[in-house]
């Protein structure tokens, strides 16, 4: 049997007849396409034009176009177009077809600059303010569900918890103690080549000691941790989403927060204080090594030196941050991970905003620390 796709046109006066046969296929588009434009050349007058296609033995999108196009073609010469023979499957697929038919929306002129960049100043602050209703949501049910287990101790999640703080913590020693000894190492060596002028690269160890264990320790430890452990919790929950697992813990009558979130909340609560005297003994080690270097200061006298210059309130400042520092990052990560979409590029583009967020709060968050610091004296 010829499959052959060919149309051929009968009738006469005002009245013409399109038979469609063969298969309009993609495969066969290209002869279509050629064999319609001779077609088209219909006599003047022409009022009426009957498109069948009970001849056709196969049939796709692509037919379905040709056939659509052809008779819109009729149509703007002013010809009145039926279809015959066309069958329920056919039907459907020329429908959907016109329904895509439609005239491309105009080019969208582009704002002036001034006007552009208020717009998205002005979207960013209203996406600001639902990631912060968002993150207080989440904030106070994580903190109801710690609560509870004073209540309920048997929900306390202590495995999940331990394999948490086995990565966040553990893992995350060898990095950061390795970073915070280089640091501590450059403070010092900068502070006694500056101080040198003055001849006082002795108040370098002083310099090191306040700043790494008031601010560098602790920052760096936290940019770390966000990079590190944050990038990581929001690609799991993000993960998971994407996966529809959360979808099944709710049905499962569980609560993803308390499942997913708050375990992790609690291990990187405990894990940010541990890891920020790991920094800051790192580095103030570094500075030793190289005050022994650089200034001739034996670690005999740089510890006793240090103890001098440095109080304990200043080594506890860092610490009391480490924690807030923490929830801060912890929150960021999670919900990044929960706003996750069904798509690859939505997971990515999610962690990247988790860690670029979970810095930037660090930072703020800092500053607010230091000014209530300087303002109570301690």
């Amino acid at each position: 049997m010829d499959q052959r796709p060919a149309l051929s046109v009968t009738g006469s006066g005002d009245s013409l007849v399109l038979s469609a046969s063969g298969n309009w296929t993609v495969l066969e588009a290209e002869r279509l396409d050629n064999e319609i434009g001779q077609v088209l050349k219909v006599p003047g007058g022409v009022r009426r034009v009957d498109i069948d296609l009970s001849g056709i033995d196969r049939f796709d999108t692509a037919g379905a176009w040709l056939i659509h196009r052809t008779a819109r073609e009729l149509i703007k010469g002013g010809a009145e177009v039926a279809y015959t023979g066309i069958g329920p499957s056919r039907e459907i697929l020329l429908g959907e077809v016109e329904k895509s038919d439609h005239e491309p929306a105009p080019p969208r002129k582009s704002p002036p600059i001034v006007l552009q960049m208020v717009e998205d100043t002005g979207n960013v602050v209203i996406e600001s303010g639902r990631d912060l209703a968002k993150l207080t949501e989440l904030l106070g049910n994580s903190l109801i569900i710690m609560v509870s287990f004073v209540f309920k101790p048997w929900k306390f999640r202590l495995t999940s918890i331990t394999f948490h703080l086995e990565y966040m913590a553990l893992r995350a020693v060898p990095i950061i103690a390795l970073i915070s000894f280089l640091i501590g190492g450059i403070i010092l060596q900068q502070g006694a080549y500056q101080l040198r002028y003055f001849g006082a690269e002795i108040l370098s160890i002083d310099l090191a000691g306040i700043l790494v264990l008031r601010e560098i320790g602790l920052i760096l430890t936290a940019i770390m941790v966000a990079g590190r452990s944050g990038s990581a919790i929001t690609a799991e929950i993000g993960s998971m989403k994407m996966r529809e697992e959360i979808d099944a813990l709710q049905t499962l009558a569980l609560d993803p927060v308390e499942v997913l979130i708050v375990p992790r909340m609690i291990a990187l609560i405990i894990a940010m204080p541990l890891l920020t005297f790991v920094a800051d003994m790192a580095a103030l080690t570094g500075a030793g090594l190289v005050a022994w270097i650089y200034i001739d200061m034996p670690p005999a006298s740089y510890i006793p030196y240090l103890r001098n210059a440095v109080e304990v309130n200043t080594f506890l400042v860092g610490l009391i941050k480490a924690p807030f520092m923490a929830l801060v990052i912890g929150m960021i990560a999670c919900l990044e991970g929960l706003q996750v979409q069904g798509s690859a590029e939505s997971l990515g583009r999610q962690t990247t905003a988790s860690v670029v967020k979970a810095i930037f709060m660090v930072i703020v968050l800092d500053g607010l620390f230091a000014m209530f610091f300087a303002a109570i004296d301690y």
